[in-house]
């Protein structure tokens, strides 16, 4: 299979992930209510998980690693820290309350970008990088589906078209990454450092929080679920 297919298969089943969260958030009415709501931010604390593992494992060592291990990768991860606060104030995400929606896509296009770059270098991580952004798409998916329908009170049908048309900018964006990034590895590198510092932003600042729910504790658990199956991945990946 040719590099681009293989971008094109590895973006897209993880792009996928957006709407099949969505999908399985569209059957909603959990009966009894606190059933829902221990579901809906156990949901969110996975996706925390995720993004936390997909940091700690893959971006952030293989950011380092591309950059040549130097110290100019902590100002960029301070950099997209800040740079992700900058674009939450200026669209006021607050006011609206869509953090999900925004996180998901401030990850996934960046992340895409260095998957296809990440192939073009015939990094043995490209796989693991896909995996884990369908696993933070699936409940980020699933929490965007919910947040779009109540501040929007759009119909089911409209949300899951809304979500369908994110998914092909995983495939654009990682072609991107791969024919632009390919003789620029120290950009790649940067690229994914950037990312992850906009992705820890968004978890202490969004996903956090709203993973908390009043005299519920099992909830949060399912950010430490979420940060083990990642690094479940990143060990059988790199033992195999």
């Amino acid at each position: 299979m040719s590099e681009i297919l293989t971008i094109i298969l590895l973006t897209s089943l993880s792009g996928s992930c957006i709407l099949i969260g969505g999908i399985l958030a569209s059957f909603d009415h959990i009966r009894p209510l606190w059933i829902e709501r221990e579901v809906r931010h156990g949901v969110i604390a996975f996706g925390g998980g995720i993004l936390l593992g997909a940091v700690s494992v893959v971006l952030v060592p293989e950011g380092i690693a591309s950059m040549g291990h130097s110290m100019f990768s902590i100002p960029i991860v301070l950099l997209g820290g800040v740079a992700f606060f900058i674009v939450e104030k200026r669209l006021g995400l607050k006011k609206h309350d869509s953090p999900q929606l925004l996180g998901m896509m401030l990850d996934y296009i960046p992340e895409a970008i260095a998957l296809g770059g990440l192939v073009a270098l015939g990094s043995p991580v490209a796989p693991l990088l896909a995996l884990f952004i369908g696993l933070q798409n699936l409940p980020e998916g699933f929490n965007s589906y919910r947040e779009i329908n109540h501040n929007n009170g759009n119909k089911s049908s409209k949300t899951l078209l809304t979500m369908s048309a994110l998914i092909p900018l995983g495939p654009i964006a990682g072609i991107i990454g791969y024919v632009f990034l390919s003789d620029y590895e120290a950009v790649l590198g940067a690229i994914m450092l950037f990312a992850s510092g906009g992705i820890l932003y968004i978890i202490f600042q969004d996903i956090g929080p709203q993973s908390r729910l009043a005299k519920h504790w099992a909830p949060p658990l399912g950010a430490v679920v979420g940060f083990c199956l990642a690094l479940f991945s990143d060990m059988l990946v790199t033992s195999s």
